[in-house]
């Protein structure tokens, strides 16, 4: 696969997230904020970008691991193994 069109797609990948993002703070007043294991906060825009995240990636051509904050299915003994990864 080419490097120009990966970028360009993983550009677009990060602007949908981002376009998602500023819709749920101007969406909500009263933004709920979890807190994970590690004391760290978890918004409903962490949770939703994520997930755009994830699935576009999942839609390009390329099949790397996908390893985020959010998305912690992975264990580490595999992770590190990684070559390439998103």
């Amino acid at each position: 696969m080419e490097l120009n069109y990966l970028v360009k797609e993983v550009i677009q990948v990060a602007r949908d997230a981002g376009s998602m993002i500023m819709e749920v703070y101007n969406e909500y007043q009263d933004i709920q904020i979890q807190e994970k294991s590690d004391k760290s906060p978890l918004t409903i825009a962490d949770q939703k970008s994520n997930e755009i995240i994830v699935a576009d990636l999942n839609q390009l051509a390329v099949n790397y691991p996908i390893v985020s904050e959010e998305n912690k299915a992975i264990p580490y003994e595999e992770r590190v193994k990684f070559n390439r990864f998103w």
